[in-house]
């Protein structure tokens, strides 16, 4: 099902438009958290990329 309500990242409002904010013409976005599942495909990428940004991984 795809997510019709989108939201405005430079004054936070609500809109349907897809492209802009037909208020302040910002960036909008989906306002959804993606979709939980107990089988994380990407869990090991994603915590490798945070260890990545915080600098507490050696190089090997």
């Amino acid at each position: 099902m795809p997510w019709l309500l989108r939201r405005c990242e430079s004054c936070g409002s609500y809109t349907l438009n897809k492209e802009r904010c037909p208020y302040c013409g910002g960036e909008v976005r989906v306002p959804h958290p993606p979709k939980f599942s107990p089988e994380d495909k990407y869990g090991k990428y994603r915590r490798l990329m945070k260890k990545l940004s915080e600098g507490n991984v050696k190089n090997s």
